[in-house]
């Protein structure tokens, strides 16, 4: 299995509302591609995390083997998706890992 963790804080700029708006749409985004692609083991996108922690945003996926997360990478929908997230997103972070 390859576990996907990736997170963001949204740009300055947005409101409040923006933030949610735009988590929203990313989690609807990011959570269709998992119907989409097959090797996707399970895939949820975390809009509300605890004041502890120092991202906005995150992705937790598992896959059934790396091809299948560049499957899901190169995957158009998955592409549209981060389209949308580089315009609301900065600080991306991302660890993949096997176990």
């Amino acid at each position: 299995m390859v576990n996907h963790i990736v997170m963001w804080n949204f740009k300055e700029e947005l409101t409040k509302q923006e933030r949610n708006e735009a988590a929203q749409r990313i989690a609807k985004e990011l959570e269709a591609v998992k119907e989409q692609v097959s090797g996707v083991v399970s895939l949820k996108v975390v809009t509300k995390p605890l004041t502890s922690s120092n991202r906005d945003i995150g992705l937790i996926s598992v896959f059934e083997s790396a091809q299948a997360l560049q499957n899901y990478q190169v995957h158009p929908a998955h592409v549209a998706a981060g389209g949308f997230i580089k315009t609301v997103t900065e600080n991306r972070t991302c660890l993949d890992y096997e176990e």
